[in-house]
């Protein structure tokens, strides 16, 4: 990478950092990579909805598909808790998961690969796509599929920060390398009544609590260990006084499944278990099952194609084996279609021993962790 791009791709990061924008609202961010892509001469289409954007780059060739770069454009809500000069500046908003070096990355991938192309130097077409609200279930993934973002891609790569990888090496999973992650809201309803006589009406609280720790502990012996099927809450709610009864109590929480047929059979059987822990409190129950995101399940080609590319520039000992974690990515809803994989991008500064996590407001990254991204995706498309 030519040093003028590495800092114009910083800049670019620390632009969208300042800027976060939430889910489906990345107008501004969506006009800045498109504006960019257009000046290098490209023809970036804006997806239906008005965010989220798709680039091809070469011309389409009848024997080989486009090969796919994906990025997602969407911050969190959570507020920015950091210290430094690009701090965002919208209140309670902030990139926390890293989505802004995922965009700049694609970016800067896609304005190597159209130099190449004008050079005819691309081996096969490639295609950009920036997507919208990765972070809201069931995912922009969808939206983005909806629109046609695959229609002619043969194979589909991204990559993702992981701040417990140091910079300038990549963690690399054949298989699943994400989990399953839906949502669960229970609303619970009864007479209510005196605390001082619970055997004449329906105890919520108790029937909340009980359902809080027995769902979680029932599932796991209903279903084989190694699927990993979890239910942890969130949020529980009852009454307004020590004395009372209340008539009314809700949870919400998240079931996480680390293999595909368990997620797929997930909704009934949990169906099944509140309904029978709820019944032996008289509690009515209203269950609402919003269904999240399948696993990232990386496809073995492609998967190999993202180690060749990292071995060819950065060498074999850039590359290190990554778990399968409980976290929810809805690249999966791209692999239901084409092959593809994820890689995780290390972002960690190197000697850096503090523990940090996706999702929190103190999220940062080592920005050399761009360029590192930005020549592993161009290596993957010369190489595929």
């Amino acid at each position: 990478m030519p040093d003028p791009l590495r800092a114009e791709l910083v800049a670019f990061r620390r632009d969208l950092h300042r800027h976060p924008e939430l889910g489906r609202q990345e107008f501004r961010t969506t006009e800045k990579v498109r504006a960019r892509l257009a000046e290098a001469g490209l023809e970036p289409r804006v997806l239906p909805n008005g965010t989220g954007l798709v680039c091809d780059i070469g011309a389409d060739d009848p024997a080989r598909g486009r090969l796919a770069l994906r990025a997602d454009l969407d911050a969190l809500p959570v507020p920015d808790t950091k210290q430094v000069e690009y701090r965002s500046t919208v209140e309670g908003r902030a990139h926390a998961c890293g989505h802004d070096v995922h965009t700049s990355i694609v970016l800067g991938a896609g304005l190597v690969l159209a130099e190449l192309a004008a050079q005819g130097r691309l081996p096969r077409p490639v295609r950009l796509v920036f997507q919208a609200a990765e972070e809201v279930m069931p995912g922009g993934a969808l939206d983005a599929v909806k629109a046609g973002v695959l229609d002619g891609v043969e194979r589909i790569l991204a990559l993702h920060c992981d701040p417990k990888v140091d910079v300038g090496r990549i963690g690399l999973r054949h298989g699943p390398i994400t989990s399953a992650a839906d949502k669960l809201k229970l609303a619970l309803d009864g007479p209510g009544g005196h605390s001082a006589r619970p055997h004449l009406t329906t105890d919520l609280v108790m029937a909340a609590a009980k359902l809080a720790t027995e769902l979680p502990a029932a599932l796991s012996r209903r279903v084989d260990p190694r699927s990993g099927l979890s239910v942890v809450w969130g949020r529980i709610e009852a009454g307004h006084a020590a004395n009372v009864i209340p008539q009314h109590a809700e949870l919400e929480g998240t079931v996480r499944c680390l293999e595909l047929g368990a997620w797929h059979d997930a909704p009934d059987l949990v169906h099944e278990v509140i309904d029978q822990i709820a019944s032996i409190y008289r509690a009515k129950c209203e269950i609402t099952y919003q269904r999240g995101v399948p696993p990232v399940v990386n496809e073995g080609t492609s998967t190999e194609l993202l180690r060749d590319a990292m071995t060819a520039r950065f060498g074999a000992h850039a590359i290190e084996d990554t778990e399968q974690s409980l976290g929810g990515e809805d690249f999966s809803w791209y692999l239901e279609h084409v092959p593809g994989a994820l890689a995780r991008l290390g972002v960690r500064p190197v000697g850096d021993t503090a523990k940090r996590d996706l999702h929190q407001g103190d999220f940062d990254v080592d920005e050399g962790a761009i360029a590192v991204g930005v020549e592993l995706l161009t290596a993957a498309a010369l190489l595929s």
